[in-house]
């Protein structure tokens, strides 16, 4: 009998849109650049908010997408909190920004910036 590994699917969906984002960030990225990371600092009214900066070196525990534009990392330490999120880049008139659906939130501060699991 053979054994099958079954790859893992990821811990956040990235939108198309997401994607497009992630590769504009990565052409305009400092040279030393090497992906995108989310993680999920503790801060803002709820407890816990959602950041995503470009990073330099890999950690061996980050998750890693590999999406057409680079590489997008997930922090170790916040893929409990993000796993079945979907990651969305909105645009309007008005605003710009990453928008998250979460399942694992359970609520979030009047403004948006935060939220709580």
């Amino acid at each position: 009998m053979t054994a099958t590994t079954r790859q893992r699917p990821a811990a956040v969906i990235l939108t198309p849109s997401a994607e497009a984002r992630v590769a504009k960030l990565m052409a305009d990225a400092p040279a030393d650049a090497i992906g995108v990371k989310l993680s999920t600092p503790r801060r803002g009214c709820s407890g816990l908010a959602y950041s995503v900066d470009y990073v330099t070196e890999a950690n061996a525990l980050d998750e890693r997408i590999e999406t057409p534009g680079g590489t997008f990392f997930i922090d170790g330490a916040s893929v409990l909190y993000l796993i079945g999120s979907t990651m969305d880049w909105v645009e309007d008139d008005f605003t710009a920004g990453f928008v998250f659906q979460n399942p694992n939130a359970k609520g979030s501060c009047g403004c948006g910036e935060s939220f709580t699991v």
